[in-house]
């Protein structure tokens, strides 16, 4: 017996609310900080475009012909603890 998984609709937004959270969504929200400033730090990502996994968005756009560069550098979180980050810099824009 084979069991399904999850529910059909749980990864769809068919409420038609402006709350989609989808990665493809994430990943607009990514491109039009980069246009706006040209780079974040992951806690940017995470507290100001409420992306929790920006490394892999970045993953993905990288996989989509985005030029983006990582630079470690140090943050502090709202927590107040120190912690090595990534700060992601879009070089060049997918042809």
């Amino acid at each position: 017996m084979e069991k399904e998984k999850g529910h059909p609709q749980a990864a769809q937004n068919t409420h038609g609310d402006h709350n989609d959270n989808s990665t493809h969504t994430q990943r607009l929200h990514l491109l039009a900080a980069f246009e706006k400033q040209h780079s974040l730090t992951t806690i940017e990502a995470r507290r100001d475009l409420d992306i929790l996994m920006p490394a892999a968005r970045v993953f993905e756009l990288r996989a989509m012909g985005y030029d983006i560069a990582t630079i470690w550098t140090q943050g502090v979180t709202e927590c107040g603890r120190k912690h090595r980050i990534a700060r992601y810099v879009l070089r060049k824009a997918a042809p």
